[in-house]
């Protein structure tokens, strides 16, 4: 499956969208050599991008309150903060599961789960997300960003 929008870093990382719908999302990772660190294990970096992209497209796919045209999403969503726990290694190909736990009509909190080739838990994640106006989304300054 095709991610529903262009995110240049998401394809270049080769991310896999399994799944997004009803405030769920799973993405898929096989390990490249590029993205393991010194050990020969998944980088932090790339097991935390993993889990935020999975609940940014849950919180995503529970936005019913932005209509939009067929084939695209609604608003557009950003990364308020985020909590990981790491329990062990990532190796070989990793995917993460990310839910809804709660949301507002301009905020969604979110856990996801990364989980190796037996099923067994390598790292959890909390996080919360903004919604975004359209006319933020579009590109226009962001209200509160910290230049107002």
């Amino acid at each position: 499956m095709d991610f529903p929008l262009s995110i240049p870093f998401v394809e270049a990382m080769g991310f896999e969208l399994l799944r997004m719908q009803d405030g769920e999302a799973e993405i898929a990772l096989t390990l490249r050599p590029d993205q393991r660190n010194s050990l020969n294990m998944a980088h932090g970096g790339v097991t935390m991008t993993l889990l935020d992209v999975t609940m940014a497209h849950a919180a995503r796919s529970a936005d019913v309150s932005a209509a939009a045209p067929p084939g695209r999403l609604g608003r557009g969503i950003i990364t308020v903060e985020m909590k990981t726990t790491f329990m062990r290694p990532g190796v070989g190909r990793l995917t993460a599961r990310g839910r809804v736990l709660s949301r507002t009509l301009t905020l969604a909190f979110c856990e996801a789960s990364l989980l190796d080739e037996a099923g067994v838990l390598v790292a959890h994640a909390t996080g919360s997300f903004k919604y975004l106006t359209r006319a933020a989304a579009d590109g226009r300054r962001v209200r509160g960003s910290g230049g107002d």
